[in-house]
């Protein structure tokens, strides 16, 4: 599967926090590292930003967040569980309707191989 530029930095960014820290952490660990490791590579983005829900024209604050959003090009959601579920998948759809974020990582750090926790996502 080929994935644009963007999207392949951002992957080769959570390799290279995986290779170093490998499975086990918590979420906020892996959160920190990339967050360093997109900083380095001149990725801009932001982390833990608020995702307000449009409700009849008003923007309501209603506690959800992204883990991090690249540039308003891409939402990465973190997870460190035994294996995704649909409710994961879910979470990360919704979570680019509601930023009108056409792109979405999903990425598992709680496995031996990243390659075989990361899922992308195209609206």
């Amino acid at each position: 599967m080929e994935f644009d530029e963007l999207s392949n930095k951002v992957i080769g960014c959570a390799l290279e926090v995986h290779k170093k820290l490998g499975p086990g952490l918590l979420e906020s660990a892996y959160e920190k590292c990339l967050s360093f490791e997109l900083a380095n590579a001149g990725l801009r983005h932001e982390v833990q930003k608020d995702l307000p829900v449009e409700y009849k024209g008003m923007k309501l604050d209603c506690g959800y967040r992204t883990d991090i959003i690249i540039d308003s090009e891409i939402i990465i959601e973190l997870k460190t569980v035994d294996g995704i579920l649909p409710i994961h998948e879910a979470q990360l759809l919704t979570y680019m309707k509601l930023s009108g974020v056409k792109v979405g990582l999903l990425i598992n750090f709680n496995v031996c191989r990243l390659k075989d926790g990361i899922k992308r996502f195209v609206l």
